[in-house]
């Protein structure tokens, strides 16, 4: 079994709609059943545009797609004061949970947010009754914040959600400063 973590690309959308269209999956994402693969493409050539701060992957276990995740900057020009945040979303095939896809994907994530982006907040919401989820968003350093009661319909039924936020372990910091050099004035 070999896990290979990449960056999604808009011919990844029937990966995507059959993930997320997996009746083992969608219902417990925020995510509406039956996704189209053209509604993906459209999703995945604007997310992964060059000019957005979106971190998109997928995972690949033995070169098939079974998980994908999203890390989605708060750095809107209406959300200035929430630069430092970023929102998460995963989702993993049920032939692929349990073995390391999740974990794969939220390990990339978070070195991507804490080493590249600075990202100083990551926030997600999780059904409350999806304890494979919370466990492993806990293993991440993601705390409980709020707990939301009738928060999103899924299969006729109001369900609750968690809110949850991990906040990053060692802020970057400014290094020593550097001896000037002796052809500088």
């Amino acid at each position: 079994m070999s896990i290979t973590v990449r960056r999604a690309t808009p011919d990844d959308a029937a990966a995507f709609a059959r993930v997320m269209g997996d009746p083992g999956v969608y219902p417990g994402l925020m995510q509406l059943p039956m996704p189209t693969v053209h509604g993906w493409r459209e999703r995945l050539t604007e997310s992964t545009a060059v000019s957005k701060p979106d971190l998109v992957l997928v995972a690949e276990l033995d070169g098939t797609v079974v998980g994908n995740a999203g890390l989605h900057p708060m750095a809107l020009p209406n959300q200035l004061r929430r630069r430092h945040v970023a929102t998460l979303g995963i989702a993993v095939a049920p032939e692929a949970q349990g073995r390391g896809v999740g974990a794969a994907l939220m390990q990339a994530m978070c070195d991507y947010a804490d080493r590249w982006l600075g990202i100083l907040r990551i926030e997600l919401t999780v059904y409350a009754d999806n304890p494979t989820a919370i466990a492993l968003y806990r293993r991440f350093g993601f705390e409980t914040e709020g707990h939301h009661r009738g928060y999103a319909l899924r299969d006729g039924e109001l369900v609750d959600a968690l809110s949850m936020a991990r906040i990053h372990p060692q802020p970057p910091a400014i290094g020593p400063r550097a001896a000037p050099s002796a052809s500088l004035p």
